[in-house]
């Protein structure tokens, strides 16, 4: 059993947010029908007690109204499906503030547990429901037991309350063939109705189980195998071969920003073939120079190619393009230790660009020493 579970056979684990999220997207989420058949129950037999009596004196109303007969109307063939409509558009206008409320508390229900939630893909046919199979698997099966688990507590609830209200209230029955027929009537319609208010109260109960249950339900049903863990951590991440070739596209397009600034550069310092760092120097921006572009073999290669057809000095000092490269990243000031080395080759570009070939041949080129922690030689 332990050696099933690690490889990742049985269901172990809780389902992840993203197993959740798929799940929603199709339609999947905790649902209690008792809460809603709760949900309404009370509420519609609350909206009755509140709005019993002027109810009962519309509906009333309608019937007197019904029942006269005007003798003009017989004679027109329109008179009496007119006078049906009425009388609908008059219960409908009765009855809307049950209906209302019902509907309200359907979707108050449904947002309680699991959200308001619409899938397409929910909508979709599916066809394994008629399976028998399928069928006979639910109905013995674990769901089938809570099932009809429910079914015998709500039986037994419901018959308890209903045991209770009548000997609660058996008294008051009796006492009603005592009462004046008009008294006798209100008085029946409260009993009646306060009856039917706790008989709906009492699901309160079947739906505190049913909430429970069916969370439990369906989490249990989304538990997931440690190799479909693993799966979706590899998904996630993504594999190795997409997470390097994306790594390549990244490098291969830095390279080619790193290369439209080399023509900017005031010089690349060489090694003269390994390395080469080009580097950029404005004293009314900058504070050091940066390094625009830098690489080694070929890419160093490339960089020097381009210098010499955009007409940038190159410079060649082996121990100082090595340190450049090695201590100094892309866009980035050179540390405070290459200052004096920089600045003795920058100051011998910038002299010899404002003079002629021949008077620039004589000036001597510098020979700049880097310090003992950038020395790698």
């Amino acid at each position: 059993m332990a050696a099933e579970a690690e490889s990742g056979g049985e269901r172990t684990e809780e389902p992840s947010q993203r197993r959740l999220d798929d799940a929603r997207k199709r339609g999947q989420v905790p649902r209690s029908r008792e809460l809603t058949i709760f949900a309404t129950m009370m509420g519609g037999s609350a909206t009755l007690v509140a709005c019993g009596s002027s109810l009962s004196t519309r509906l009333a109303e309608m019937m007197r109204h019904g029942l006269v007969i005007d003798p003009q109307r017989l004679r027109d063939s329109d008179g009496m499906m007119s006078a049906l409509g009425e009388a609908c558009m008059s219960a409908l206008i009765a009855l809307l503030p049950l209906f209302g409320a019902l509907i309200v508390l359907v979707l108050l229900a449904s947002l309680l547990l699991g959200g308001w939630n619409f899938s397409l893909e929910a909508l979709a046919p599916d066809f394994t429901r008629l399976s028998p199979l399928a069928g006979m698997k639910r109905l013995f099966g674990l769901r089938g037991a809570s099932e009809l688990g429910k079914a015998l507590l709500k039986l037994a609830v419901v018959g308890g309350v209903c045991a209770a209200i009548v000997s609660w209230t058996f008294r008051d029955v009796l006492a009603l063939a005592h009462m004046e027929p008009r008294a006798a009537i209100g008085r029946g319609a409260g009993l009646l109705s306060w009856s039917f208010v706790w008989l709906c109260a009492s699901l309160a109960v079947v739906a505190l189980v049913d909430v429970p249950l069916q969370l439990y339900q369906f989490k249990q049903s989304l538990r997931m195998t440690r190799q479909e863990l693993r799966d979706e951590a590899k998904e996630s991440d993504g594999r190795p071969e997409t997470k390097q070739r994306i790594r390549q596209l990244q490098q291969t397009m830095a390279r080619r920003r790193m290369m439209h600034k080399v023509p900017t550069a005031d010089v690349v310092i060489v090694n003269p073939t390994h390395f080469a760092v080009a580097l950029k120097y404005d004293s009314d921006k900058m504070r050091a120079p940066l390094v625009l572009a830098k690489g080694v073999d070929l890419v160093a290669q490339n960089i020097r190619r381009i210098a010499e057809e955009h007409r940038v000095p190159v410079f060649e000092s082996p121990k100082l393009a090595r340190a450049l490269y090695r201590s100094t990243d892309l866009n980035k000031e050179i540390p405070a230790g290459l200052y004096v080395a920089v600045a003795q080759v920058l100051s011998y570009i910038f002299r010899v660009r404002r003079l002629n070939p021949t008077l620039a041949a004589r000036v001597a080129r510098p020979n700049p020493q880097v310090s003992g922690e950038f020395d790698d030689a």
